[in-house]
């Protein structure tokens, strides 16, 4: 298993709190001001400094939380920090202690832990310019070949908004212990798994997008990666990992895996978070969901960002349309009925066809999924979000969504698709790309139209 790059980007599980981190990073916004479009990829040689050699087997530090308990810890926790203390291998006291404090974090143990929970770090982060990581990924990546170039569909000619648009991604990157261990992609070798390239296959998706909101899942590398580097770069992040994660099965795992929401702090402010644990037939599941109430700091309006990763298989369509049930119900609370805008992003593990996408399309949140403004007569979702090949044959589906508030929001533009001939006879994922499932990246913007209602 992949020992994790320097100590200094290395998190060490020293903090753990149930809230969004709120440490401050003292960070300018020209650092986070790269182009919209793709960045044209060179692989070009670049000292690795804040990504760590791949060469040198740095010991990583002991952040995983086997055996997350039902529900109640968010895991959430402040950026990452320089560490001078000796990072700990997998399996150590530190994740002993951590997985022993994880399985107290019931309902009524939460309580008794909360000094455990609401520490968090003084330091404060050095910010680092995406550019300069993203020159360190490409330099990680030499050998292989280019980013695969996917480009913008504007959606809106017409447009006549007065505010910067907000960019949303949404993305399931493929869990690593599930990709190493369990997925079985017969056709991807897994020399194009290795976690040390493929993290920076990862980061130069999202370096070369730059949303403003990154909602992922199957997220097993919080720690140890995408918090400390994402508050770097000016993210405030989340993370809220499954009860039973399936990673925890798989030998030498980093960890549960799952959802994980970062939103720039320079373009908005959290004015409130909801781990949600999702129920079906009135019991509690192993998915969950994070939904947080943020303030666009230009428009000075509230908006509410859900990210979600509903039951996968084929058999389990009442189960997710229990849970679709389930968030739809928490989310109407949280948005006191649809009067907060809303943008939910998720793996619903469900193709158009199921009850979950109907009762997502008929909600009285008036929602409408934004990939459908791809098609031609906008009412059809795109033929794939993923598309891999297994032991039992080859899988194409559409399973990933944007949904936002129609009345409220406008879609600006819309990532495009990787063609069939870009992914390749062997499918997804492979040496050009890290996951199984394809990014969605859309601009929104507020509806300047006082006469259209919610």
């Amino acid at each position: 298993m992949y020992q994790s790059p320097a100590r200094s980007l290395c998190s060490a599980l020293s903090t753990l709190c149930c809230a969004p981190c709120t440490t401050t990073t003292s960070s300018s916004s020209s650092s986070l001001l790269l182009l919209r479009s793709p960045v044209p990829v060179k692989r070009a040689l670049s000292p690795p400094a804040l990504l760590g050699s791949s060469s040198s087997a740095a010991p990583r530090c002991g952040c995983c939380h086997q055996g997350a308990s039902a529900g109640q810890c968010s895991a959430a926790v402040g950026p990452g920090v320089a560490s001078s203390r000796a990072a700990c291998s997998m399996g150590n006291s530190t994740s002993r202690l951590y997985s022993a404090l994880a399985k107290t974090l019931n309902s009524s143990a939460a309580s008794q832990h909360r000094e455990y929970l609401e520490q968090s770090d003084s330091e404060q982060v050095d910010p680092i310019d995406p550019k300069d990581l993203l020159q360190e990924c490409q330099a990680v990546l030499q050998k292989r070949p280019p980013r695969l170039q996917r480009d913008f569909v504007h959606l809106r000619a017409d447009s006549t908004s007065t505010h910067r648009p907000i960019r949303v991604m949404q993305w399931n990157i493929l869990a690593q212990a599930l990709g190493e261990g369990k997925d079985n992609f017969i056709q991807c070798p897994m020399e194009a798994l290795k976690w040390e390239e493929r993290k920076c296959l990862i980061l130069e998706e999202i370096l070369a997008y730059q949303p403003d909101i990154l909602c992922l899942q199957e997220v097993d590398h919080y720690f140890d990666t995408f918090q400390p580097l994402l508050s770097r770069l000016g993210y405030q992040c989340t993370f809220f990992p499954k009860p039973w994660s399936p990673c925890l099965d798989v030998e030498h795992n980093n960890g549960p895996d799952g959802c994980a929401l970062f939103f720039l702090k320079d373009r908005f402010t959290l004015t409130n978070s909801v781990n949600i644990r999702l129920t079906a037939m009135k019991l509690k599941t192993n998915q969950v969901a994070i939904a947080q109430t943020l303030r666009c700091s230009e428009t000075g309006k509230l908006f509410c960002i859900a990210v979600t990763h509903l039951k996968a298989r084929t058999g389990w369509e009442r189960f997710r349309s229990a849970q679709g049930c389930d968030l739809l119900q928490n989310l109407k609370n949280i948005t006191q009925g649809a009067e907060i805008p809303l943008i939910i992003c998720g793996d619903f593990n469900a193709e158009p066809t199921e009850e979950v996408y109907k009762e997502f399309s008929n909600s009285s949140l008036n929602l409408n999924s934004a990939y459908k403004l791809l098609s031609v007569d906008g009412q059809s979702e795109p033929p794939y979000t993923t598309w891999k090949i297994r032991p039992s044959g080859e899988c194409r589906h559409t399973l990933d969504y944007i949904w936002y508030s129609q009345h409220a929001l406008n879609v600006n533009s819309a990532l495009g698709l990787l063609t069939e001939e870009q992914i390749g006879p062997n499918r997804l994922p492979s040496f050009n790309y890290p996951s199984d499932h394809l990014s969605l990246v859309c601009d929104f913007s507020f509806n300047q139209d006082p006469d259209r209602l919610l």
